[in-house]
């Protein structure tokens, strides 16, 4: 009986942790999606003033910024590097595809 309490507990400690996960996803997507909408801005801006896509010193910067927050946060940095590079070459790749389609070619 004390086998089955002790399941029951462990189940319901488990759909907590759960239910705090899908909220903490639901958060990430809807940030994710904010953040694609301002980099899009970015890339129109880019476009209309023949600036490059990628801005290699602002992703260095953005790295070293964002291994700290997560070295603070206790999160391993090496991953944050590798999600932000993640995000970043989804943003170069639409700044890309923003700036051919207003007639502007790849420089850097």
């Amino acid at each position: 009986m004390n086998e089955e309490k002790d399941m029951a507990d462990a189940r319901n400690i488990l759909a907590g942790y759960r239910a705090s996960i899908d909220n903490i996803d639901a958060a990430l997507i809807h940030m994710l999606a904010e953040r694609f909408r301002c980099t899009k801005a970015v890339g129109v801006l880019k476009a209309e003033h023949g600036l490059p896509p990628a801005d290699p010193a602002r992703e260095q910067q953005q790295i070293a910024r964002l291994r700290q927050l997560a070295n603070d946060a206790h999160l391993d940095p090496d991953f944050a590097e590798k999600f932000l590079n993640f995000v970043v070459r989804e943003v170069i790749r639409h700044h890309e595809q923003i700036a051919a389609a207003n007639g502007v070619t790849k420089t850097g």
